[in-house]
């Protein structure tokens, strides 16, 4: 367990935490890029790191994320007007390039030259295929962009987005613990039912695997091995890369590639995004990675969402939430039909990560052996954002986009085989960027 220093150590994440500090020396997913359609289209709130926001497109084309507030009044530039390569506070008419630069005032005299010393806060931003990243660092020149193969791709990448009202922490912990799949999200197959020598049949028959984890220059990594054949262990290996991404065990490795981002709005507030491309047909796989295991990236259903409104916390919001207790039916689940009652994998992520409240407090945990990769984890990210407050150490993977080339998955390997090891070329496998 965490003490209540460590724990709001860890949690909290606006400007000036060590924490937040910790998360501003990183380039951050910040807006899909289909939310901001045109060049002069309408303005868009953004919550980001604990920051009121508005992401706009200007004529070129480029993007701009500004502070909310007009620095002459105070007035929200949401309600600005978006022409001519700027964004113009309808207030007074004061306009401001994507570079958060001043550039007219019509309520000023045409002789003065006040507006070349009024700048609001404004961000740097790069599109990469279908992502809009923000860098909120300290930096004049920011790092590069990280190395993720399924934002490198072209268009073919699937993403997906939830709003998730809890802490980040809540959500990427979440991903750290694959023993809930074997119960949250499968504790309703039978053995029976699973076909012999799958994936899948080697998780409902031995649903608590045993685990190796370990630091890496990325953040941690895990191992979870349950015995396949008598010969064999079936590993499910993922990784943990700072400050918030996790690349879960889904499908046989190398028949995918994605990666999920617990990005804060706030302290009780995530954006919970999921990238993904497949890079092998279901049919293609070899026999034992058939089944649910062999699932790929999907974008969820336009009608499992809320439409979306213009609040901060407006965008992304799915149907089933604590209000309606995410839909749970509990006859499906008094008949095993469902373990859970409730329909759909994140949905009951949901349930559970949210139920713990907007910010759990860790004082009051057991945690047993599977909780390993949460230990370590929790103990890096800590560890990290004292060393850059108190040494001014760079964050790892800040500089070295390559540590972010990575693949997770599912696989068998001989039972004398060293995991880390037996699988560093596959974990590595790179597809080169397209065009």
């Amino acid at each position: 367990m965490l003490s209540q220093e460590d724990n709001d150590y860890l949690c909290h994440i606006g400007p000036g935490t060590p924490m937040g500090d910790l998360m501003r020396q990183y380039w951050v997913p910040a807006v899909r890029a289909d939310e901001l359609p045109a060049p002069d289209c309408a303005p868009l709130r953004v919550r980001l790191l604990g920051e009121d926001l508005i992401a706009f497109r200007v004529t070129s084309g480029n993007v701009g994320l500004i502070q909310n507030a007009c620095p002459h009044r105070g007035a929200s530039l949401f309600f600005g007007r978006n022409e001519e390569e700027g964004l113009r506070c309808v207030y007074h008419g004061w306009k401001f390039e994507a570079s958060g630069q001043c550039i007219d005032m019509p309520n000023e005299p045409a002789e003065s030259n006040f507006k070349q010393k009024v700048r609001a806060i404004a961000y740097p931003c790069q599109e990469r295929n279908g992502i809009i990243w923000a860098y909120l660092g300290p930096r004049a020149t920011p790092p590069a962009l990280p190395d993720f193969e399924a934002n490198m791709l072209g268009a073919e990448a699937v993403i997906s987005i939830i709003h998730r009202p809890c802490n980040w922490m809540q959500g990427w912990e979440g991903e750290m613990d694959t023993v809930h799949q074997a119960f949250l999200h499968s504790g309703a197959t039978r053995l029976q039912d699973t076909a012999p020598g799958t994936f899948d049949h080697y998780i409902a028959r031995t649903p608590a695997p045993r685990f190796a984890v370990m630091d890496t220059p990325y953040g941690t990594s895990y191992g979870a091995w349950r015995p396949a054949e008598e010969d064999t262990y079936y590993w499910r290996i993922a990784h943990m890369l700072l400050p918030f991404y996790a690349m879960i065990p889904a499908g046989m490795m190398g028949q995918q590639t994605r990666f999920a981002a617990y990005v804060p709005m706030d302290d009780h507030h995530t954006l919970h995004w999921e990238i993904g491309r497949q890079l092998i047909a279901r049919e293609e796989l070899p026999p034992e990675a058939q089944g649910s295991e062999a699932a790929g990236p999907t974008e969820r259903a336009a009608d499992l969402y809320q439409a979306n409104s213009s609040g901060w916390y407006g965008r992304f919001n799915m149907v089933q939430s604590a209000e309606n207790d995410y839909l749970i039916d509990r006859a499906a689940q008094r008949a095993m039909k469902s373990y859970t009652g409730i329909p759909g994998i994140r949905q009951q992520d949901m349930a559970v990560t949210e139920s713990m409240g907007p910010i759990y407090d860790r004082a009051k945990e057991h945690l047993g052996t599977t909780d390993a990769l949460i230990i370590k984890t929790r103990s890096r990210m800590i560890a990290a954002a004292r060393a850059l407050r108190e040494q001014g150490t760079t964050p790892p993977g800040v500089d070295d986009p390559q540590l972010y080339r990575q693949r997770s998955g599912g696989l068998l390997l001989p039972r004398e085989a060293n995991w880390w090891d037996a699988t560093a070329s596959r974990r590595a496998e790179f597809t080169a960027v397209a065009g």
